[in-house]
């Protein structure tokens, strides 16, 4: 019987896929793992924290025999996950990333800035899209409508939540996921001095 993927809620199990997948689409939507020789360390940032925190917000794209191949996470209120990312989930790897002394002399050590920085999430301008989230697929799941089935799923959860906009952060130099963004119905949000990323949102609403 052929297997066809499907999206699903998070499990435990899936705890070190999502990290790989992290890891294999960390830059700019490729393989991020000749960048940061710590495979640990881009999962421990913009992966693991969410699904330790808020786990009800977190789907998977099942290849159809039980293995992640995309993820998308999220977080209904931004100011209050990054509190509780910096309560909860630093005291959880700060033994491995100490906080930096220095100005960051390589790609690592401006990531492990970002990890003890998490209030950098937290935008005047962002008030109006309380949530955030994070997508990504492995590049062979990609362009076949998954992106968006898991994007829908998550935007139930959200709504369900009594969440009514979401937004997210983007690296400006991965036209291919802007272009997803946009035929998902994103629009670009005003954020003085963005440096090399997009903050783009919108509502919680999805097609019925």
């Amino acid at each position: 019987m052929e297997t066809r993927p499907f999206v699903r809620p998070y499990e435990k199990s899936d705890r070190d896929r999502i990290a790989e997948i992290c890891v294999k689409t960390a830059h700019e939507g490729q393989d991020s793992s000749q960048i940061y020789p710590d495979h640990d360390l881009m999962p421990s940032i913009f992966a693991l924290p969410y699904v330790e925190l808020e786990p009800e917000l977190a789907f998977v794209l099942d290849d159809g025999e039980g293995q992640a191949v995309g993820y998308v996470l999220g977080a209904a209120d931004t100011a209050g996950f990054a509190d509780r990312y910096r309560a909860d989930w630093l005291p959880r790897v700060a033994d491995r990333y100490p906080a930096p002394t220095r100005e960051a002399r390589t790609p690592s050590e401006e990531m492990i800035g970002l990890l003890h920085t998490p209030e950098r999430m937290v935008r005047p301008e962002l008030g109006a899209y309380p949530a955030h989230l994070h997508i990504d697929l492995l590049p062979r799941w990609q362009g076949n409508g998954h992106g968006r089935t898991l994007m829908w799923a998550l935007l139930d959860a959200l709504r369900g939540k009594g969440v009514d906009a979401v937004h997210l952060c983007m690296v400006q130099a991965n036209r291919p996921a802007r272009a997803f963004y946009d035929r998902l119905g994103f629009e670009q949000l005003a954020v003085p001095d963005p440096g090399p990323v997009w903050y783009l949102g919108r509502s919680t609403q999805t097609p019925s």
